[in-house]
């Protein structure tokens, strides 16, 4: 019986800004769409947050252009390392849209970079059921909480899924060259 082995070809310090943010593209002008713009083209500024803000408080929007602005603020308050009102975004969103996998997927990078594994794992299978726009980021950052978990086998099959639906992404690439992988008899 043949087993795989993986080590890793050097310890992993999860940096609380490498996890993979996924947006929610709002579209038909105003506020909304200037911040969903911002979270698609990786903004930090706080101006744009306050757009979000803006149109949240006085835009007309349907449920799900709501929750997906709150995502993406969510997003761009990520970007900035505040996790803490991250989240508190990303349950708003889940209050307006129950069934939003990009909500769900954020919450759970927001818990990896809380160094919260097993609650981030939580969300971002959640995530991938419900199904988001771009999954290889829920993979890429599944695969970091399985690293924070010691989960080592899984997380290569996360980075490698990443990589697969990704190709040309460099994050998933970075992170598998770390691993040796081995057949043993």
């Amino acid at each position: 019986m043949k087993r795989l082995i993986f080590c890793m070809a050097a310890a992993v310090a999860i940096a609380a800004g490498s996890e993979a943010r996924a947006s929610v593209t709002v579209i038909g002008g105003g506020l909304a769409e200037a911040c969903s713009r911002a979270a698609l083209t990786g903004k930090t500024e706080y101006r744009y947050e306050a757009a979000c803000t803006q149109s949240i408080e006085q835009e007309q929007l349907n449920p799900r252009d709501r929750a997906g602005t709150y995502v993406n603020r969510g997003v761009l308050r990520m970007r900035r390392q505040d996790f803490v009102a991250a989240t508190k975004d990303f349950n708003q969103a889940l209050k307006v849209k129950p069934d939003l996998g990009e909500a769900y997927v954020n919450r759970g990078a927001a818990s990896i970079g809380q160094h919260r594994y097993a609650d981030g794992l939580t969300d971002l299978n959640k995530g991938l059921q419900l199904g988001v726009e771009e999954p290889a980021k829920a993979y890429y950052n599944r695969a970091l909480a399985f690293e924070g978990l010691d989960d080592i086998k899984s997380a290569y099959f996360d980075y490698q899924k990443a990589l697969e639906l990704s190709p040309d992404w460099a994050a998933p690439k970075q992170e598998l060259a770390r691993f040796h992988v081995e057949r043993k008899d």
